[in-house]
């Protein structure tokens, strides 16, 4: 070969270097989860919340920033048993990333657990608080479920004044205390639940752990919980079978002493998602716990704790699905297929546009409800639409989730079925909140169960719809058909999911019709009341406001 020859022809590390990245969307970063959301920035203003706007705003620039990449290390890294120490003395210790320590104290400091307890005599305070877990359930969901118990649980607390006076102000703390050690010591506390066991799920009055009391007043609980979430907190609301029925007690991680109490861990959980958390199964060896309220009204204490949970479940819900719906808006605006943006196909429009439609809808429900949930102390329509809403929307914004996340993931492509993109630890999340405080027929019964007993619940519903009745035409046609649906109650139980289904629908609707924007809600009123949609997203009608949509929805991209 000659020198000619040699030097005209490629050198062998250009012919083996990689092809240049084309084509491929840059990392979403640094872009403030409040602020790129107007559908929650609106709701958050009409549910009487807007005094949070700073907090929110504060928080929004954590968790489209610096908290995401926290959040990927944290479900890198998933928590460790620690049963015994190095000697072999046990510990009963969860061993956690520093990541998810970051997590919940950033949760705390902004108010996950306790803001709406703080802010209490200001309207709309868990309407403020439901925005705070929406937002920096963003980074990562893996710290809703001890935060979620932590805020819910001060109302069954106060179910013994001594317990509340003792507890509650480090609950409600902004200070996060990861140590194991006994609460006195510590700057801030989280509580967790035991309800469920093997042979009842959500019968708990199947229940078998029992408790007895003790001369000093206490009880030993010897028994054992097949759910025991988020066991390293530092006391857990657990239901045992006291002499006087069903009951409910404080069961905390270390004794009056300050001995570690008799609760065994026997395994964490292999669940499908929320890998930063951990939840485990535990043994009673003779625990040490205190009752909250009376022997045998241990469900009575414990709903009211569940109808804060269940109203996380849906901010939960709603949360992942706005974050799906950022990812997907994100990548479709920067990559091309066929010579055009995936944004300006006419389909991906339509795909993009009725996830955000569903997003919106899916907010403006939960925010309602809250505020339902913030007066109920103060209003008897309120109380009694928080008491039905509450089940309607948990079942049906924690059903959404699941095929909005993989819709959204679709818009990706292969890439969002990749674990370096958020979009699979998203879909794994996605059925959690369907599962958790009560799986989907457990909501129905309960909405039946409401009726049947409270006919508050049915006024308050029918009131709350016929609100917004003239507004629309098609959401008028609807509400003048849904009476008939309560008709034949010896066959609602069989027909409770189509029931409660429509139901939730034409609340969605009516406080969209009430949001002050008329084509979403025109559009949303057409497809999911009219029949104007298909069974799968993207089926869109030609006239929906498509640009309006997309244009609100993707201020974050």
């Amino acid at each position: 070969m000659s020198s000619a020859s040699v030097s005209d022809s490629p050198s062998l590390s250009s012919r083996f270097h990689t092809h240049e990245v084309e084509n491929q969307p840059l990392p979403l970063r640094d872009y403030n989860v409040w602020q790129s959301d107007p559908a929650l920035r609106e709701a958050v203003e009409r549910e009487g919340a807007r005094w949070a706007t700073d907090h929110l705003e504060e928080y929004g620039a954590l968790a489209g920033g610096r908290l995401v990449d926290l959040g990927y290390t944290a479900n890198e890294n998933r928590p460790k048993l620690r049963s015994f120490d190095r000697y072999g003395r046990r510990i009963d210790e969860v061993e956690f990333h520093p990541a998810y320590h970051e997590l919940m104290g950033e949760a705390m400091r902004y108010g996950m657990n306790g803001f709406a307890w703080r802010n209490a005599n200001r309207a709309g305070a868990h309407v403020a608080r439901a925005a705070v877990m929406y937002v920096g359930s963003q980074a990562d969901a893996g710290v809703g479920c001890p935060m979620s118990m932590t805020y819910a649980a001060i109302p069954a607390l106060r179910h013994n004044p001594a317990l509340a006076e003792k507890w509650v102000p480090k609950l409600i703390s902004t200070e996060y205390d990861p140590r194991s050690i006994p609460m006195e010591e510590k700057t801030g506390c989280t509580i967790g639940m035991g309800m469920t066991e093997k042979q009842g799920g959500s019968d708990v009055r199947a229940n078998t752990t029992r408790a007895v009391r003790q001369p000093d007043g206490s009880y030993a609980l010897v028994g054992h919980k097949w759910f025991f979430s988020a066991p390293m907190c530092d006391a857990h609301l657990v239901l045992a079978q006291a002499e006087g029925g069903l009951s409910c007690f404080l069961v905390p991680r270390f004794r009056p002493d300050g001995a570690r109490n008799a609760v065994e861990i026997q395994r964490l959980k292999e669940k499908l998602g929320d890998w930063s958390n951990a939840s485990s199964e535990v043994e009673f060896q003779g625990a040490f716990g205190e009752l909250v309220g009376e022997e045998g009204s241990g469900i009575k204490v414990i709903i009211e704790m569940v109808a804060l949970t269940r109203l996380d479940c849906m901010t939960g819900s709603s949360s992942q699905m706005r974050q799906a719906l950022v990812q997907a808006l994100h990548h479709t605006r920067q990559r091309k297929a066929f010579g055009k943006l995936l944004i300006d196909q006419p389909l991906m429009r339509n795909v993009l546009a009725d996830l955000a439609l569903e997003s919106e809808a899916a907010i403006a429900l939960t925010l309602r409800i809250a505020r339902a949930i913030d007066t109920a102390s103060r209003d008897e329509h309120e109380a009694a639409l928080a008491r039905i809403a509450t089940a309607i929307g948990k079942y049906w914004i924690c059903k959404r989730a699941v095929p909005f996340v993989n819709e959204a993931q679709e818009c990706l492509g292969g890439i969002g079925y990749v674990e370096e993109t958020m979009m699979p630890r998203l879909y794994r999340q996605a059925p959690l909140n369907s599962i958790w405080e009560g799986s989907g027929n457990v909501q129905c019964l309960d909405v039946l169960r409401a009726l049947r007993k409270e006919p508050e619940t049915r006024e308050a519903l029918m009131a709350e719809l016929a609100a917004a009745k003239g507004m629309d035409g098609d959401y008028d046609v609807a509400l003048a058909s849904l009476p008939a649906l309560f008709d034949d109650p010896q066959t609602m139980e069989f027909r409770s999911r189509f029931i409660v289904e429509r139901a939730a629908l034409m609340l969605q609707a009516s406080v969209l019709l009430h949001s002050g924007q008329a084509r979403i809600a025109a559009a949303f009123c057409r497809s999911r009341l009219a029949g104007a949609h298909g069974l799968a997203f993207g089926t869109l009608h030609a006239d929906a406001p498509v640009d309006l949509l997309i244009d609100r929805a993707m201020a974050a991209a």
